[in-house]
């Protein structure tokens, strides 16, 4: 079961994002955060949702909640994780690491 609730945009994600030269904005789908967008076209769609409802946090979460130190660990630990994804530029995975964390 999805609840309607909606992720606030962070000015750490717009900002990465626009250093990434993409455009953010609220995902269309009920399993996602934001969709990314190049010249008006979606290119991807990131950030998780739980089956719950709740979303997965990333590092402006993390750090409003916990702290910069913590937020810090967290990031270390979800880009090891996601090291491969990380990488390959202009897929979804691409994304998240670099505009959420």
């Amino acid at each position: 079961m999805y609840y309607i609730i909606m992720y606030e945009i962070t000015e750490y994600s717009k900002l990465k994002a626009k250093q990434l030269g993409v455009e953010i904005k609220p995902s269309t789908r009920k399993d996602k955060k934001l969709d990314v967008f190049r010249n008006d076209k979606k290119i991807a769609s990131i950030g998780g949702r739980k089956k719950n409802g709740e979303f997965y946090k990333d590092f402006p979460t993390h750090k409003k909640e916990k702290g910069l130190e913590y937020a810090k660990e967290r990031r270390k630990l979800y880009k090891e994780r996601h090291a491969k994804d990380c990488k390959k530029k202009g897929t979804p995975g691409f994304y998240s690491c670099n505009i959420l964390w």
